[in-house]
């Protein structure tokens, strides 16, 4: 039976050659993405910034400047020039664009980093584990689990799984066995167990709202339950890992690792819960700056 471990854990990404989180506060963070620097809004840096923002450390090519509605909005203020169709990233042997995104992102989450290493530890020594992404976005993450086999890949933008086709051939990786699927990840799971289907592992990262492809609505209060009792019939007890991130709700993540308990209880293994962060580039280039907090998950594992 898979046992709920109470006390969260703290998943630390840190700073990598394409990627940075340069500095934070007043509600703003200050992230470097291969030669350009870039402000985007952070509610949680409620602490001061520890550079000087009205100094030279702190100007950037771009800002986003959120609207004035709760639901989001807002748009880029560019003062330097930077390029609309995006620009070449890599992350360990993954390549991929990024690109000013009208949603406030650059097309993909760096804070994911540690998650990739941490499926690709489950899987390690594999070449012929079968994957399921779902929310798959711009391919970052399939493309980091291809190298242990074949992957699926399902979002329900057409505009980001073509993003996730050019990333894998940016990658030189187009040989490799990634199904690119855009569809509804609701009817596409609920398929899957029809047909009987198994996985090694699961990744998902649903939204907090979302519209499928034939404009199917996807709330996540009221969607999770049944995605993830669906993602436990598509493992078994051979099976490795299914990890869930939720951003931008106000939510616990002893809550989801609660739902993960209870739908993998037939299951061996573990289920652990905790936060996703980005810790700063410290002074001097150091690894010593604050912790940013991204995103909640939960995780099972199979320690067998």
């Amino acid at each position: 039976m898979a046992d709920l471990l109470d006390q969260p854990i703290l998943m630390e990404g840190a700073a990598w050659a394409d990627y940075g989180l340069v500095d934070s506060g007043n509600g703003r963070k200050l992230e470097r993405y291969g030669p350009f620097r870039f402000i985007r809004p952070e509610p949680q840096a409620m602490w001061q910034p520890r550079l000087d923002e009205d100094g030279p450390e702190w100007q950037a090519h771009g800002e986003f400047v959120p609207g004035s509605d709760e639901d989001g909005g807002g748009r880029w203020h560019f003062s330097k020039s930077v390029p609309g169709e995006g620009w070449p990233l890599s992350w360990q042997e993954v390549r991929f664009t990024a690109q000013c995104t009208p949603f406030r992102h650059l097309g993909f989450f760096p804070d994911m980093a540690p998650v990739w290493e941490w499926m690709r530890a489950q899987l390690a020594g594999r070449d012929d584990a079968s994957t399921l992404n779902l929310f798959g976005y711009t391919g970052a993450g399939s493309l980091a689990l291809s190298q242990c086999g074949p992957v699926t890949h399902v979002d329900a933008s057409k505009k980001s799984v073509a993003q996730a086709r050019e990333n894998a051939a940016l990658s030189g990786m187009t040989d490799r066995p990634i199904r690119w699927l855009i569809d509804d990840a609701g009817k596409f799971t609920a398929r899957e167990v029809r047909r009987e289907k198994r996985y090694d592992g699961i990744i998902l990262d649903p939204p907090k709202f979302g519209r499928g492809p034939n404009g199917e609505v996807w709330r996540l209060e009221e969607g999770l339950p049944g995605l993830i009792g669906e993602c436990r019939q598509l493992l078994d007890a051979d099976s490795r890992f299914c990890f869930l991130t939720v951003y931008a709700v106000r939510m616990s993540s002893l809550a989801i690792g609660g739902l993960l308990a209870e739908a993998f209880a037939g299951l061996p293994g573990t289920v652990e819960h905790g936060e996703l962060a980005v810790r700063e580039e410290g002074a001097g280039g150091q690894d010593n700056g604050r912790l940013l907090p991204t995103a909640i998950f939960a995780r099972w594992k199979n320690d067998g």
